[in-house]
């Protein structure tokens, strides 16, 4: 598939300003030129070609949010002077793979100021003498070259560190409001459950002096009738004596 075709489709009914991330990897270029990429991507900040025949970056457009471009396993060996007028702001810039074989094809580079990370493995200036120090001198801007420091400490992998703060991000909150929901849970469980042992137990104890003071009721006005009786038969024994004295 031609490059403009591929373009065409990742567009997916979207405008060109849209497109922040466009990869048209093993498409082919006509002539070895960039084709169907315009400056209406106004807010692309990634952009690869690998594989896609590259030899010539002369038709490349401007692309000043540009930050990473992936142009491996291509034949470009000059016209990168075209990538400091053109993208200004590349931080990342992978040109594995390439024909570039002299010092003076990555000369052109100085112009990106803001150019932190440069990829030339398997490019045949890699087998010069001093090839390492001589790129980090001609080009102090950037820290890491093949992937590696000058002390040789290895570039930190920014899309796994994105990963892993995004994950650490979403879980963190996520645990926590989990974690409180669920301890609010059990609390509101524990307090429901004591409420619920609670009322039987105090129901049984109302229960029971209710049957106590009914108890109490029932004795008394049992000895209340006992007195009564008693008063009566006292009162019949009296009258009985005075009609005998009579």
């Amino acid at each position: 598939m031609d490059m403009k075709k591929r373009i065409t489709l990742e567009l997916r009914n979207r405008s060109a300003a849209e497109i922040a991330e466009l990869v048209v990897d093993n498409s082919r270029s006509a002539d070895g030129e960039v084709e169907g990429l315009t400056e209406a991507f106004t807010e692309l900040e990634f952009l690869s070609m690998v594989n896609v025949g590259l030899s010539s970056l002369a038709k490349l457009p401007s692309l000043p949010k540009l930050h990473k471009l992936e142009l491996s396993d291509n034949n470009l060996s000059g016209s990168l002077e075209m990538l400091s007028e053109k993208c200004p702001n590349l931080t990342y810039l992978n040109l594995s793979g390439n024909k570039i074989k002299e010092l003076s094809n990555v000369e052109a580079l100085q112009n990106l100021k803001s150019l932190q990370s440069l990829d030339l493995f398997n490019c045949e200036i890699t087998t010069l003498e001093d090839y390492r120090e001589s790129v980090f001198e001609l080009l102090p801007q950037v820290t890491y070259l093949d992937g590696f420091d000058q002390e040789d400490n290895e570039a930190p992998d920014s899309e796994a560190d994105d990963e892993d703060e995004e994950g650490e991000d979403g879980a963190g909150p996520t645990g926590d409001y989990d974690e409180d929901e669920d301890d609010e849970e059990e609390e509101d469980g524990s307090e429901g459950g004591e409420v619920g042992l609670s009322f039987p137990v105090n129901r049984a104890d109302q229960d029971d002096d209710d049957e106590d003071d009914y108890a109490e009721e029932e004795e008394e006005d049992e000895k209340a009738v006992v007195q009564g009786e008693k008063r009566k038969r006292d009162e019949d024994d009296e009258d009985d004596d005075d009609d005998e004295d009579d």
